[in-house]
């Protein structure tokens, strides 16, 4: 699927880590550091949370990609410096604050993985709602054999996807994941041909756009939410949140449209 982006203008042009795009309902933000193959320094997460904390209104879904040859190969390790232990919690903390504003922002997010989702790289592909894997997409967690942990949300993600145990495996052992083994394990919910992902990506999040919008809000918002409490806890919540989101005109609309339909079929029928 092809959409017609136009560059954004305002604030959102100006931040040059990223480049990003805007079609009608639907905004593309590309990591923009190629040479570096979109590794993450404390710019590039500052632009991240700025741009989604800053989406225009009548964006309704986001499709997250990396420029050039790989999605993004995680922190930028030529900038590490030495922190003191508060200085490391702050910059964790900044991470954190910038995958929340993605996986408990306003709208969905589409991400289009491709070559290395490695370390950062998955804590922020992990952060987003669809993930859209190319051929070519490899997965790693090298922080065990670099003498790190992952301090930008990846332990709390990660094994929601994949499983503490596989997460454990690729810390420990330095295990990288292929497209195909990363889809079986849930890094990501699609696997494309290379060059596809993506069109594929701009269908899924023209889809969602056309949602209503305090569904989606829902979805991103409380089944996250609701996985994390107790069953008895969680009901209580779904009974909530099914009744506000029933209530909006927006649905009502939709569940119209739809028993009209319905309707009209059944009637060709006869």
């Amino acid at each position: 699927m092809s959409l017609n982006f136009a560059p954004a203008t305002g604030a959102l042009a100006a931040l040059d880590l990223l480049t990003i795009e805007l079609a009608g309902a639907v905004a593309h933000i590309r990591l923009n550091r190629p040479a570096k193959r979109n590794a993450i320094n404390d710019t590039l997460i500052a632009q991240l949370h700025s741009a989604f904390i800053s989406l225009p209104a009548e964006v309704k879904a986001v499709v997250l990609s990396g420029a050039g040859e790989h999605f993004c190969a995680g922190l930028d390790l030529s900038e590490l410096t030495e922190r003191s232990v508060a200085e490391g919690i702050v910059h964790s903390r900044s991470w954190h604050a910038a995958m929340d504003a993605i996986q408990f922002g306003r709208v969905p997010v589409v991400a289009v993985l491709h070559g290395a989702v490695v370390g950062g790289g998955l804590e922020l592909a992990s952060s987003c709602h669809i993930r859209v894997a190319e051929e070519s997409t490899y997965y790693g967690l090298p922080e065990g054999q670099r003498g790190i942990f992952v301090g930008g949300g990846g332990s709390a993600r990660v094994p929601r996807l994949a499983g503490v145990a596989t997460m454990t495996d690729m810390m420990l052992t330095g295990r990288v994941l292929d497209a195909q083994e990363g889809e079986r394990r849930g890094l990501s919910q699609y696997v494309v041909a290379d060059g596809t992902g993506f069109a594929k990506g701009c269908e899924l999040a023209a889809r969602i756009a056309g949602n209503a919008p305090l569904s989606n809000f829902s979805v991103v918002q409380a089944l996250p939410r609701i996985a994390d409490l107790s069953q008895s806890d969680g009901l209580f919540v779904e009974s909530l949140m099914s009744s506000i989101a029933q209530g909006d005109e927006a649905a009502k609309e939709r569940v119209r449209a739809f028993l009209e339909k319905r309707a009209g079929k059944v009637e060709k029928k006869a």
